[in-house]
């Protein structure tokens, strides 16, 4: 489970996150939408330790800064962190040591050959393009099998084959129980098994909305633009998301 409570995170003047809740529980895929700035990056990487901020983050009951969270979580960000000198089968055993996991090579073998960078294994980081970096840090961040698994726009990049594969990636974790966090632009590539999503906009979190309670079989897409395009009039009556449901 990623819990959320009462997060804010401030740069000098601006609140890139104002006072964030929100639950996911094991086995459920959380969507994350909303505008350029809305500050869902910032969020993430709260979640991910990477920040400081104000309120409280935990992973399965553990506090996101400690080494007991971060062994349960892994993360794929926007922009893929690789080493230049190091090659694709190197990353993979940077993190091996670093999780002080044991027979992970079968495993390793078998994420590479999903993603079809077994005949890349000596390649040299600085040599991958932008789709192969990603990649890569897809593989690394699912090599400790974590129980929550947070991903910041992963499809940017991706080939088709590999955009597929991602997606059957992302229902063996649900189905492995784990907490999937998702954030994206392209909507429309989550619409067959997402369970919530949360819209944020200016730094806050304007709605929440599980799938049951979509009327008209409604597409994630045309739910996300009605909230977002009613946000405005909701946010000049002072109108937030309301309480979430901490049972989601």
């Amino acid at each position: 489970m990623i819990e959320v409570s009462n997060v804010t995170k401030i740069y000098g003047k601006l609140k890139a996150n104002d006072d964030i809740s929100l639950n996911i529980n094991a086995g459920t895929l959380a969507v994350l939408l909303g505008p350029n700035g809305a500050g869902k990056s910032t969020l993430i990487k709260s979640i991910c330790g990477l920040l400081r901020f104000e309120g409280k983050i935990t992973i399965f009951e553990q506090d996101n800064h400690s080494i007991e969270a971060k062994r349960l979580m892994g993360y794929i960000p926007e922009m893929p962190a690789i080493f230049n000198m190091l090659t694709v089968y190197e990353h993979l055993e940077f993190i091996a040591k670093a999780y002080q996991l044991s027979d992970w090579q079968p495993y390793a073998d078998e994420l590479l050959a999903r993603f079809e960078m077994d005949d890349k294994k000596k390649k040299l980081g600085k040599e991958l393009s932008k789709g192969m970096q990603q990649k890569v840090s897809i593989c690394c961040a699912l090599l400790p099998r974590p129980k929550a698994v947070i991903f910041d726009e992963p499809f940017v990049g991706l080939d088709p084959h590999a955009i597929r594969e991602l997606k059957k990636v992302i229902q063996e974790l649900k189905d492995e129980g784990c907490a999937v966090m998702f954030s994206t632009h392209m909507i429309e590539s989550m619409e067959d098994n997402w369970d919530t999503t949360y819209i944020m906009k200016n730094g806050k979190l304007i709605e929440s909305k599980k799938r049951s309670e979509v009327v008209n079989n409604a597409s994630l897409e045309m739910l996300y633009f009605e909230i977002t395009e009613g946000a405005g009039e909701r946010e000049s009556k002072g109108e937030g998301a309301g309480e979430v449901d901490k049972n989601e």
